[in-house]
């Protein structure tokens, strides 16, 4: 017997991208419906991340909210929060663009885990360029800018998701190459250039970004897109491949879970 065929999604995004595009929207719909103005200063001071909390010469006196727990998790969750509706839709539309082909590779646990582990790189990077800052840094650019990294260890391989002849879900699978004959890439060379480029305008002030008034977190952006170029292997489920064009290597098989 024939096996029917089977039934594509209009909108073929992964439910997790679905899901944290929901989460981006509930907490940001909270932010701006449900909370008074000193309620949003109280929520931003345990969830943002702020690096003043790190340094106990900058007001010594103040009991920051969360403790030691805050210090660790506000790495994670500043990412969740947005300054206002422009900001949030800029970072869904590109976190729809490089975070599903991303989440197609690695799966549900490994996408959370690969995002968590970029925004966290992210804000330490920010950290490290400005210690005992009170300004707090929120959004979820550093963590998109890892799967953006993320997304040029595969998308350029020979049958990959932007190849011109490519097999549905099996583009997606394809093997990667090693990060050094990444690097040999025209095409990744003019991706990072590009992508470089573009920040250093942010850090430089030449350009601006949708719905942040404030100096952009460009460092943090780089952090999380180096942590998504270098870190990608220690999340990929598809063993390396030893072929330059992508072409040999072991058979490319699904992760645990695919969403």
């Amino acid at each position: 017997m024939l096996e029917p065929p089977r039934r594509e999604r209009i909108f073929n995004v992964p439910v997790v991208v679905l899901v944290l595009l929901a989460i981006l929207g509930l907490v940001h719909a909270y932010l701006v419906l449900a909370l008074t103005a000193e309620q949003t200063t109280e929520f931003l001071l345990l969830f943002a991340f702020i690096p003043a909390r790190y340094d106990a010469t900058v007001m010594p006196d103040i009991v920051w909210p969360g403790g030691w727990a805050a210090d660790a998790w506000t790495f994670v969750t500043y990412a969740l929060i947005h300054g206002d509706l422009s900001h949030l839709i800029f970072n869904a539309v590109w976190l729809l663009a490089f975070g599903s082909p991303v989440a197609r590779r690695f799966g549900t646990p490994r996408f959370l885990a690969f995002m968590a582990a970029t925004a966290a790189a992210g804000a330490a990077v920010h950290l490290a360029t400005h210690f005992g800052e009170l300004l707090p840094m929120i959004g979820a650019s550093a963590a998109i800018s890892g799967a953006m990294a993320a997304a040029t260890r595969f998308a350029f391989q020979r049958g990959g998701p932007i190849a011109l002849w490519r097999n549905g879900q099996e583009a997606y699978l394809v093997p990667a190459a090693p990060l050094l004959e990444s690097l040999r890439d025209r095409r990744v060379l003019a991706f990072l250039v590009v992508w470089f480029g573009v920040n250093l305008l942010f850090g430089l002030g030449s350009i601006g970004m949708p719905g942040v008034e404030q100096a952009i977190a460009w460092q943090a952006h780089i952090g999380g897109f180096v942590a998504g170029l270098v870190g990608f292997a220690a999340f990929d489920p598809i063993p390396i491949s030893r072929d330059a064009g992508g072409n040999e290597g072991a058979d490319a098989s699904p992760p645990d879970q695919q969403s």
